[in-house]
């Protein structure tokens, strides 16, 4: 089941972040369900928080800050359910497209996006802070600063 979350929500959802690591701070999670320019959806399975996606509604586009997915959820279909009713929530919002920005390592989140009708729209040379790339996958990034290029994804509703 997916629903919006509340700040009700935000211990799960900060114990959720912790095991999925998608980058977003606890402090940016609070704030977000307080925003009503954001949407914060959650996937639960029975009753615990199994993945979470981070809207948020530009003037005219909606950008997907973060999605995550808890390590031992993952490769369920949880991730594209979430994707999915994200992009029905641009649609009701009458965005003109949906934004998201991943790291270059993270083919599995690469391959979800695309497969969603995605398209690569540039990179961001050394964006992100040096981090673990995911598993497998080769850092896209600078050896002397282990910065990470980020690429810049978009689709139309």
């Amino acid at each position: 089941m997916i629903r919006p979350l509340s700040t009700g929500d935000l211990a799960a959802l900060v114990a959720l972040e912790a095991d999925a690591q998608s980058g977003a701070s606890a402090a940016s999670l609070a704030r977000a369900l307080e925003d009503e320019a954001m949407i914060v959806l959650g996937a639960w399975q029975e009753k615990a928080l199994v993945g979470y996606a981070l809207l948020a509604r530009l003037p005219f586009e909606a950008e997907l800050q973060a999605i995550g997915v808890a390590n031992g959820q993952r490769g369920q279909g949880i991730g594209g359910a979430l994707l999915e009713t994200v992009l029905a929530h641009a649609r009701t919002w009458q965005s003109e497209r949906t934004l998201l920005e991943v790291r270059a390592s993270n083919h599995s989140a690469i391959r979800l996006y695309k497969a969603a009708g995605f398209c690569v729209d540039g990179r961001r040379r050394n964006y992100y802070s040096p981090g673990a790339p995911a598993a497998g996958a080769p850092a896209a990034s600078d050896s002397a600063t282990g910065r990470e290029d980020a690429l810049l994804m978009s689709r139309a509703p």
